[in-house]
């Protein structure tokens, strides 16, 4: 047994009384990690532009480096197995994040911000890994929905961190939004502390092996959709606020930040209710082709009600997007596949801000154009996925 395993086995294993405990504190955990930890640089983007002499370019630069953070975090929980069933792992991840979070003010140099940015990156990640892994464990055979909920908590971040940017831009910095979204995270990493994480495998090595063979060909169409969806989501996730900022006003670009949260909220568990009734391949294209008209539509109209419009399709896709494709993926019964979808992700993030980055200098509406279609192309990868594909009603 090594350190980091012993440091969490008082807490490793205990199971909670109720399922929402487990929905709550995986919630909490993915709010901190990926609703505040990475997504609050979305709405503070257009506030560093104006404030602190941040090019879009360099814009670009820092989300990259976020997004190559999340890849080595991702990767580690593919090399060392064991990190995923650490609770220590995840408390420290939670504690580290919340420091670069409250770094960021601290300097104006650009090289300090990336590396803060990319060690935020790897640590958002190991959480995410472990809080879903734990979810799928420990909720394996609970309503479709109570998982949907945990994931909610991404969309409860987005709202909060959108709220802090929309309230704070007229009164304060865009370093007092920093420090906000740190005290956020550090609130939402106390609510999470003792969740447990995913027990190790039991299975005997033979079933392990024969899982090793089932699903291949639709795990690699569902590994293809999911990287190409990091692409188009991550342009639209890191540009959508700039965009509206330069078209619609900048109250426009926050209150629809908020509205993204919002609809993110209780989209994941519409998605996994709807998953009890229908082939969840089928809603997965359904909420593809969805999301791409969403990211499309500031691009092609101006004005506040498009604007929004945007935000709320954007906003109640992605999270669902994301639930559907791990459970697919779990259900496939393919090895650690939380980690290797996260993984084709993350690649795919890294991807999407260098793939625009030539676009940005006429603005925002050619890049949210790009991403639209690469979700498409998301959309025909999962098509395949459709056929011959029988589910469970319960979450795997």
């Amino acid at each position: 047994m090594n350190a980091i395993d012993s440091a969490g086995e008082l807490t490793a294993y205990r199971t909670p009384t109720s399922p929402w405990v487990t929905v709550g504190q995986v919630g909490a955990a993915l709010a901190a990690s990926m609703g505040i930890g990475r997504f609050v640089y979305t709405p503070v983007l257009p506030l560093m532009e104006a404030q602190a002499g941040l090019t879009p370019s360099a814009g670009a630069a820092l989300a990259t480096a976020n997004y190559l953070g999340y890849l080595v975090g991702a990767l580690a929980g593919i090399v060392l197995p064991a990190l995923v069933r650490s609770a220590a792992a995840m408390r420290v991840s939670l504690l580290i994040l919340t420091a670069t979070l409250a770094l960021m003010p601290v300097t104006s140099n650009e090289t300090a911000w990336a590396a803060l940015r990319c060690v935020a990156g790897a640590t958002s990640a190991m959480v995410f890994v472990i809080a879903v892994s734990a979810m799928h464990s420990t909720l394996s055979g609970q309503a479709a929905h109570l998982s949907g909920w945990a994931f909610g908590g991404i969309g409860a971040g987005i709202a909060l961190s959108g709220l802090v940017v929309l309230l704070l831009r007229s009164m304060s910095t865009w370093g007092s939004v920093w420090w906000a979204a740190a005290l956020l995270t550090l609130i939402c990493t106390l609510a999470a502390w003792t969740l447990t994480p995913e027990r190790a495998p039991t299975a005997p090595a033979a079933e392990r092996r024969r899982s090793r063979t089932q699903g291949h060909r639709r795990f690699s169409a569902l590994f293809i959709s999911y990287s190409l969806e990091g692409v188009g989501y991550i342009i639209a996730g890191t540009f959508l606020v700039a965009a509206i900022d330069h078209t619609a006003g900048s109250f426009a670009g926050s209150g629809a930040w908020v509205i993204v949260g919002l609809a993110a909220l209780p989209s994941a568990p519409l998605w996994a209710s709807l998953g009890r009734r229908w082939s969840r391949p089928i809603l997965l294209v359904i909420a593809l082709v969805v999301q791409a008209a969403g990211i499309a539509l500031p691009a092609v109209a101006d004005g506040l009600w498009p604007a929004l419009i945007s935000a709320f399709l954007f906003g109640g896709t992605f999270l669902g997007i994301s639930q559907m494709s791990l459970t697919i993926g779990a259900h496939l019964q393919f090895p650690r596949a939380v980690a290797i979808l996260t993984t084709g992700y993350s690649l795919g993030q890294i991807a999407g801000p260098l793939i625009v980055a030539p676009l940005l200098s006429d603005g925002y509406h050619l890049a949210l154009l790009v991403a639209s279609g690469i979700v498409l192309a998301a959309a025909l990868a999962a098509a395949l996925l459709t056929t011959r594909f029988r589910q469970r009603a319960t979450v795997e």
